[in-house]
């Protein structure tokens, strides 16, 4: 297995002073619980408890003090009590909503325990009437793996070592546009992944990724409340790949009799599974972001390569130069808001665009990020050029002058100018630095 990114990031909440039990998010099939024991190798004691087995689960459903718990969860694994570091994973605990309570008394009771929980659906359980531990424990997402991690999963380790690089030379350009656009073709699915690095073969996917797609499917029952919201959630998996990156209406979404009611419950449940999201576009140029509910969202979903199977545009990536070039740009615009997405760990990032509908002048701009209290417009382009309509009526109304654009060029700045006549500074970043765009941002910038 190759390293995943967030195994830095448990390295750094293991070292904290004050540390509570993590809580790792994210859809199925990430990776969660490889990561997970891929970081246990760094203690002596690692305890894996999957709430899916009634003998796991009942550990934490009997009623007897919190110490005497912990003795019968050593007892359960045939482990002792040590005096080193042990790690405890509960694995699927949106099984047992009495552990999710317990949570607490590992942060209050056993400091010397490190404690990490999964599972999928969690806000449904913040929905329910128990004691969710707030303040008591930490969160943390773990998304499909970044083109970094796509890298080092394929054994590329010296345009690794240059990614990592501050600056990239321009001699290494084709090569990583090569790769990004290997990468935006399968996605970063974990399985996929290990697939495609240990045959190369394109073709041997196809079932992997059908497999996966079947599983959300078979999973829907438990996340309707209705035999009516299964079917309604079924119709919004089955559709949804087709409609990634577009702005969706809810009535009669996918060609349905469904109604508005209807499809909107089904996303909403849906997004709670992080298979999908619905970004509802800002209409300011300024922060704070306020995203305007009353409009139509932008649906993206969590996985660009599930998106690209589900259109049959495989082959046609794979032949195309640019990105860009496939789907009306469309691909290339959705894997830029994943990798915006996969590269930060918090659960409170999200995607952001822009758009402004006046009769006659409409404009809508790509992603819009914060960067020292400025809110930064970013337009994803194909080849080396593209006009900039709506980045420039951004910039028109924005009280700072710096725009960002993805395209297939290499790096660089220009003075720009926008159709009215105001004058940004326009950042140019190919496809592949999406990852380090926050990095970049800080050196140009400030």
């Amino acid at each position: 297995m190759f390293h995943r990114s967030i195994i830095n990031e448990f390295q750094i909440w293991a070292a904290k002073p004050d540390r509570r039990p993590l809580v790792l998010r994210g859809a199925r099939q990430v990776g969660k619980t490889t990561a997970v024991k891929m970081f246990a190798q760094e203690f002596d004691l690692f305890i894996y408890l999957n709430l899916d087995k009634a003998e796991h689960r009942n550990i934490f459903e009997g009623d007897y003090p919190f110490n005497e718990l912990l003795s019968r969860l050593f007892l359960s694994v045939g482990k002792e009590r040590q005096a080193g570091k042990t790690l405890i994973f509960i694995d699927e605990i949106q099984n047992s909503l009495k552990t999710v309570a317990l949570l607490r008394y590992f942060y209050e009771e056993a400091t010397d325990l490190y404690v990490i929980a999964a599972g999928s659906l969690l806000e449904n359980i913040m929905d329910k009437n128990i004691s969710f531990p707030v303040g008591r424990v930490e969160f943390m997402a773990m998304h499909p793996c970044t083109f970094q991690e796509f890298l080092e999963a394929i054994g590329e380790e010296q345009i690794l070592k240059l990614f990592e690089q501050d600056i990239i030379p321009s001699y290494a350009h084709d090569k990583f546009t090569v790769l990004y656009k290997r990468y935006a073709t399968i996605g970063g699915m974990p399985q996929i992944l290990d697939n495609y690095a240990g045959t190369g073969d394109y073709t041997s996917l196809r079932t992997i990724y059908v497999s996966l797609i079947t599983s959300y499917v078979e999973d829907v029952e438990k996340y309707a409340r209705s035999a009516s919201m299964i079917q309604y959630i079924r119709h919004v998996i089955s559709s949804a790949f087709q409609e990634a990156g577009s702005r969706v209406t809810f009535d009669k979404f996918g060609n349905s009799p469904y109604r508005s009611r209807e499809i909107k419950e089904a996303f909403t449940t849906l997004e709670k599974t992080m298979l999908l999201k619905l970004v509802y576009p800002l209409i300011s140029t300024k922060l704070p972001f306020s995203p305007d509910l009353r409009k139509k969202p932008r649906l993206h979903i969590f996985d660009t390569g599930l998106v690209n199977y589900s259109l049959g545009i495989m082959d046609e990536l794979i032949a195309e130069k640019y990105l860009n070039d496939v789907y009306r740009g469309r691909i290339a615009e959705h894997i830029i808001g994943q990798e915006l997405i996969s590269n930060s760990f918090s659960v409170l990032n999200s995607l952001n665009f822009w758009t402004r509908e006046k009769k006659g002048s409409s404009a809508e701009v790509d992603y819009v990020v914060s960067h020292r209290g400025m809110a930064i417009p970013i337009e994803v382009k194909a080849g080396a050029s593209g006009k900039l309509r709506s980045l420039h009526q951004f910039v028109d109304t924005s009280p700072h002058d710096w725009a960002v654009r993805f395209y297939s060029g290499e790096f660089g700045m220009e003075d720009a100018r926008t159709i009215s006549g105001k004058h940004y500074k326009l950042i140019n970043l190919p496809h592949y630095l999406v990852g380090k765009l926050q990095g970049i941002l800080n050196s140009i910038i400030g």
